[in-house]
């Protein structure tokens, strides 16, 4: 049983988005951002439904943020994701300032991890392989289909 307000249960909400990519064709990839404990954003990946590149899960998940508190600076917040973002999300997230990112695969080819911590703010704290299996499956499992 998953406790509400942990990052296994925000983790879940993300999950929940990245099944929401897949059935779209998309690759299985959510987020959300959490703000004093509660969900601020949701989205998915949606690169060939905007037929936009930067149509990642993060950046979705950080304009719509934005939006909603009215303030590019994302301060208080947490990044739930099922993937490690890429170098240019890890850009994007670099000036939102947030307090966290929580992501729950590791991504060898495309991650920013393979370039270092540094990518992300200096204020922002970084926790990953929450809910580790059920993301990497979600991916592995996709790329697995698309290769049948």
């Amino acid at each position: 049983m998953l406790t509400i307000f942990s990052d296994e249960y925000f983790m879940d909400q993300a999950i929940k988005e990245a099944k929401k990519a897949e059935l779209a064709g998309e690759i299985p990839v959510g987020a959300i951002i959490v703000c004093q404990k509660q969900i601020i954003a949701r989205a998915h990946n949606q690169t060939q439904i905007l037929n936009d590149v930067t149509a990642h899960a993060e950046i979705l998940a950080i304009t719509s943020a934005a939006s909603y508190l009215g303030n590019k600076y994302l301060k208080e917040c947490t990044l739930y994701v099922t993937l490690e973002p890429c170098i240019m999300c890890a850009g994007a997230l670099y000036w939102t300032q947030l307090d966290r990112v929580v992501y729950g695969a590791s991504d060898e080819k495309r991650g920013f991890m393979r370039y270092g911590k540094e990518l992300l703010h200096p204020g922002t704290k970084l926790e990953f392989g929450v809910r580790h299996d059920e993301c990497a499956t979600l991916i592995t499992s996709f790329f697995e289909k698309k290769r049948k």
